[in-house]
């Protein structure tokens, strides 16, 4: 029998699994975590988004940071806090397949791309910046397939403004802590609007009002009765300085005869929409209608470009590019909302040929006006998702946008001449008889004026005369909307600049708002007439609207950044010398106060600080007392019912009130107590500020009192 070999056993290898590498994600950088959240959604599994959180790198705060020898060679540094963020995206941006850098499509934007270019030591010739003017899918997805180079003349035009602010601002800056007092700034474009406010208070200083009077009268034709004015004498024009002339008007008029219409004129006259926002249109509006704050206005702005969660879509971005000096809008966005307005408000309703805006001097038309991203996104249908104050601005934008892609709205007028003795009388009346885009964006202006049905020849008896006297009045001081307006007009700064301009003048107190006004401080007058003696063109606005034009011009490429600088510099720092050697040191008075100092018994005065006014002894520096300066409303603390309610401003300058007693009692409220309790639940009541007057309510939402207006 043959032997039989045992096979041999098998033996267990061990298998070495080898890891899957993870696939390299393409890198795209943007500034916020919102933007980054909304594109990610967009771009897919494939790319990793992240924020740089704004800038990354600038000019030092401590020293110039500019070479004035060396071709006004910039010194940028890392930003103070954006170590970790800088060693984030270096450390993804080693790991990635592509970075990509999707910064906001503008001068700032274009910074941003260059400087994380820098940093993170990527192909200045390469195609890795990415640009879009909505946060849409479609648009974000059309951007990437269409990288560019980052634009060298967007670039070297934010460096060129950048630069001269710093080479004016730490110029002067420092010559006003010296001469005035610590904590100063000056730059260009808020030394033009601290001197458009300082040269609107001169006028109306130097205003001297002129006395004029009116005739208004009620006419009566058999049961109707209507409003009619004095015009003239002899059918032409006559003006009413005193009273003496109303009463030779007045004696010509035989009340017991009749009065004749000489003259009936209907006409059809038409109203035009404006046009779809610009930035500096929108801060004017938001301000007047909403009475938004300019700040308020773009941070609301900003919020509803990048992206908002709205429900089952997830983050959206609901509005075009807020930064734009264009009415200009794409085909796309035309024919979407024709189509809206054809289902919702008819045929009818839609313009042919929408309104054209005229840009502004020196616009750049670079991006599309600022209008939703879709229209099928109604105010009301987003409502639940949004902030109030989103919700308010997205109307307004949205409000706005449909109108101007509307038709005309269409008034019936009529002018009627009655006369008798030669004296003549003039009435006007309106009706309005197709609404057209009025049917969405109502102005206050189209409420109807009513006349009876009147025709040459028709005879009416004067039922009464009411003489008024007036007076001419000042111009108005400047609001922020005003103000904006008359920077655009004057060709100074642009729409990134109009918001940071109006924070800064009030921050440094230059100037104050009282009744939503601005009004210029004593401390505002001295940095102005310094500035106004020792560097005119700095205050010069046909200077400075051509520098701007100059610094437009690098943008596209037509001039010279280092020329630009250097054409303004050389003259200015000779200005700077001249400054240094012949202004005298400046006292600003201190305004004594009705008390003396409960420490030394020295008198206290008002000093003027960083946030506003407040008492200090006169004896500083010997003596250090100090104390805020309160304003009671009358009211008992409602939660310790010793201390009273006092009005104090925050850091921001926003009112609110807190008992007197503080730090020991820690009451505090934003809205004005007013001094009785609830009746439903005891709690205090308050005085809101809402549309149309203020409001008694209770905080709890459980009563509320009728508006008083």
């Amino acid at each position: 029998m043959a032997a039989t070999t045992k096979k041999p056993k098998a033996t267990k290898t061990k298998t070495t699994k080898t890891k899957r590498r993870k696939p390299q994600k393409k890198l795209v950088i943007v500034e916020s975590p919102a933007k980054a959240k909304t594109i990610e959604k967009y771009l897919g599994r494939t790319y990793k988004v992240m924020a740089s959180l704004g800038h990354v790198r600038d000019l030092p705060k401590s020293k110039m940071g500019v070479d004035v020898e060396h071709d006004y060679d910039p010194h940028y540094i890392s930003i103070r806090g954006k170590g970790d963020v800088i060693k984030e995206l270096r450390s993804e941006a080693k790991k990635a397949k592509q970075v990509y850098l999707a910064a906001d499509p503008d001068r700032e934007g274009e910074s941003i791309a260059w400087h994380l270019s820098h940093l993170l030591n990527l192909d200045p010739k390469a195609k890795n910046r990415v640009v879009f003017n909505e946060i849409t899918k479609d648009a974000v997805k059309d951007a990437f397939k269409t990288p560019r180079t980052i634009d060298m003349d967007l670039v070297d035009a934010q460096q060129a403004r950048r630069i001269l602010d710093r080479l004016v601002g730490y110029s002067i800056s420092p010559l006003l802590w010296k001469k005035v007092k610590k904590g100063l700034s000056a730059g260009r474009v808020q030394s033009i609007a601290l001197k458009l406010i300082i040269d609107r208070e001169n006028e109306i200083k130097a205003f001297v009002p002129e006395e004029y009077w009116t005739i208004d009268s009620e006419f009566k034709l058999k049961r109707s009765k209507f409003a009619a004015s004095f015009y003239g004498l002899d059918g032409k024009k006559h003006e009413l300085p005193d009273n003496d002339e109303v009463q030779k008007v007045l004696a010509k008029l035989d009340r017991d005869k009749p009065f004749n219409i000489t003259k009936v004129t209907r006409k059809e006259r038409k109203r035009t929409p404006q046009p779809p926002f610009t930035t500096s249109a929108m801060q004017q509006e938001a301000n007047k209608k909403l009475n938004f704050r300019t700040r308020k206005t773009m941070m609301a702005a900003q919020q509803l470009y990048e992206g908002i969660n709205i429900g089952k879509e997830g983050s959206q971005g609901l509005i075009t590019y807020m930064r734009t000096d264009s009415t200009r809008i794409s085909v796309i966005a035309k024919h979407e909302a024709s189509s809206f307005i054809h289902e919702k408000y008819g045929a009818e309703y839609a313009a042919t040929k929408p309104i054209k805006g005229k840009l502004p001097e020196g616009a750049q038309d670079a991006h599309e006006a600022i209008r939703p991203s879709s229209v099928y996104r109604t105010p009301a249908d987003l409502k639940q998702y949004l902030t109030n104050d989103q919700y308010k601005l997205y109307s307004l934008i949205w409000n706005r946008f449909m109108a101007s892609q509307m038709t005309n709205a269409v008034m019936d007028t009529m002018a009627v001449t009655i006369e008798q003795n030669d004296v003549t009388f003039r009435a006007n009346g309106s009706k309005l008889k197709f609404d057209g885009f009025l049917k969405i964006y109502k102005d206050g202006k189209e409420k109807d004026n009513l006349l009876p049905d009147l025709k040459e020849g028709d005879q009416l008896t004067l039922s009464k005369t009411d003489p008024a006297q007036h007076f001419t009045q000042p111009p108005a001081r400047y609001s922020e909307a005003t103000l904006i307006k008359a920077l655009e007009e004057n060709g100074v700064g642009r729409p990134s600049t109009y918001a940071p301009t109006l924070d800064t003048i009030q921050r440094r107190y230059y100037v104050k708002l009282v009744g939503r006004r601005f009004e210029p401080t004593e401390l505002g007058e001295i940095v102005n007439t310094i500035i106004q003696d020792y560097f005119p063109d700095v205050v010069d606005i046909n200077f400075t609207a051509g520098l701007e034009e100059q610094l437009d011009g690098i943008e596209e490429g037509n001039q010279d950044w280092v020329k630009v600088v250097d054409t303004f510099y050389k003259p200015f720092s000779k200005e700077v010398d001249h400054a240094q050697d012949t202004i005298e040191k400046i006292q600003i008075k201190d305004e004594p106060a009705d008390f003396d100092c409960d420490i030394c018994g020295a008198p206290m005065v008002i000093k003027m600080g960083r946030y506003g006014k407040f008492y200090a002894c006169s004896r500083f520096p010997d003596c250090r007392n100090t104390k805020p300066i309160v304003k009671e409303i009358g009211v008992i603390c409602p939660k310790c019912h010793e201390g009273q309610v006092i009005e104090r401003k925050s850091k921001k300058n926003r009112l609110f009130y807190g008992c007197s007693r503080y730090p020991d009692c820690d009451f505090v409220t934003w809205d004005k107590p007013v001094g009785r309790d609830c009746p439903k639940d005891g709690h205090f009541l308050v005085e809101k500020k809402i549309k149309g007057g203020v409001q008694v309510v209770c905080p709890n939402g459980d009563y509320e009192e009728p508006v008083q207006k």
